[in-house]
């Protein structure tokens, strides 16, 4: 009587679990195998019947622990988390780090290099200047698939924002620069459609430009002097203060719980790991496409698409790119090296499929979105 209705007992619990288990895992692979596995479990604890009980009980354990671990590592999706439960304690711990309120710059430097930068005499058809690819209306960039410079020669590939790039430690999406200077100079000829030569010779010709370059540089108008003046205006466009900043800083009423959970998304999903730092990217070298192949997928392969390659001529660079930051994300469309994202969903889930081998939910990328969209910050001032 005693063990009748211990195998009763056993019999409903053993079912209640194959339900659970299956409500759970919801594969073919259950469908297909676990039935028999486990039927022929069932058979053989039948002939040991005093020790059934426990092994059933262990067993039990063990399956229900899987399931879990499965149900995590889907990442189905939770309800939200209560604000208190995503605070942080201290910026100090978080990957991302806030952009300082203020830089300390030459005043003078700064108001030179402005004048360089939207300055179309820069260009050999005297209508193309920094500004007209760099706006500071929209993002430090102009939201075209590729810009035109001089002549109407589009670039190569997408424009990246000019913001912020004092914390890069990469430049141009190929990585080939390691200073801002290096880009500024290379840039001449390749944008401007004229060598630095003739744009230094040009310059010595504007009074306004000789007066001065002579009270801020000792040898006046100059390769390295007009470069570095460029490059000083350049680390003046900041965009401190975003709404993460500010939650970073300790104001946790900063971001709505949806935005709190985005980020913790952020972070668990591995994007974190390839977008940290005060830039939220720019400081590492990364293959496009480490778990799917994103060009094949894509198609139409061009040079420009080789990336770091281009520089080494290494195959190990092939389709390495610099990690863009995400700083104003949210205000610079389209995305990628070839703009082939057009919106900012879109470019989630393409880095979720082909970096991190995942699938995202609609609800996640929604989330994620809206913690990007906590990254835009200050437009810079004119220093004029």
């Amino acid at each position: 009587m005693r063990f009748a209705r211990l195998d009763r007992l056993l019999q409903r619990l053993w079912q209640r679990l194959q339900q659970t288990l299956q409500q759970t895992l919801q594969q073919t692979l259950w469908q297909r195998l676990w039935p028999r596995l486990w039927q022929r479990l069932w058979q053989m604890l039948q002939m040991r019947r005093l020790r059934r009980g426990i092994v059933l009980l262990g067993l039990l354990g063990a399956a229900i622990l899987g399931a879990l671990l499965w149900q995590r590592w889907q990442l189905t999706p939770l309800a939200l988390p209560t604000q208190a439960e995503i605070l942080i304690t201290s910026s100090q711990n978080e990957p991302i780090q806030p952009i300082p309120l203020q830089v300390a710059l030459d005043a003078n430097k700064v108001h030179l290099g402005e004048k360089l930068f939207a300055d179309s005499r820069l260009s050999a058809d005297d209508r193309v200047s920094c500004l007209s690819c760099h706006r500071l209306d929209q993002g430090g960039a102009d939201r075209q698939v590729r810009s035109l410079g001089a002549h109407g020669i589009p670039t190569q590939v997408n424009t990246p924002t000019v913001f912020n790039v004092a914390y890069n430690f990469w430049f141009s999406w190929n990585g080939k620069f390691e200073t801002l200077e290096a880009q500024i100079e290379a840039l001449a000829k390749s944008v401007m459609g004229m060598p630095w030569e003739q744009i230094v010779s040009k310059l010595q010709q504007l009074p306004d430009y000789v007066q001065s370059f002579g009270v801020l540089y000792t040898d006046g108008i100059t390769l390295p002097n007009v470069i570095d003046a460029i490059a000083i205006y350049q680390r003046s466009l900041i965009t401190p203060n975003s709404r993460f900043d500010q939650f970073l800083r300790g104001d946790y009423t900063a971001l709505t719980v949806e935005e709190k959970e985005g980020y913790r998304l952020f972070k668990s999903y591995g994007c974190v790991s390839c977008h940290q730092g005060i830039n939220v990217g720019g400081n590492l070298l990364q293959k496009f496409g480490e778990i799917g192949d994103y060009f094949v997928d894509r198609g139409n392969i061009t040079p420009a698409d080789y990336g770091r390659y281009q520089v080494t001529g290494s195959e190990n660079d092939r389709f390495v790119f610099r990690v863009p930051s995400l700083r104003n994300v949210e205000i610079t469309p389209p995305y990628f090296h070839d703009g082939s994202a057009k919106t900012l969903e879109d470019a989630i889930a393409i880095m979720a499929k082909y970096q991190l081998g995942h699938s995202l939910s609609p609800q996640h990328i929604r989330r994620i979105e809206r913690f990007l969209n906590t990254l835009t910050g200050e437009t810079p001032r004119s220093a004029s």
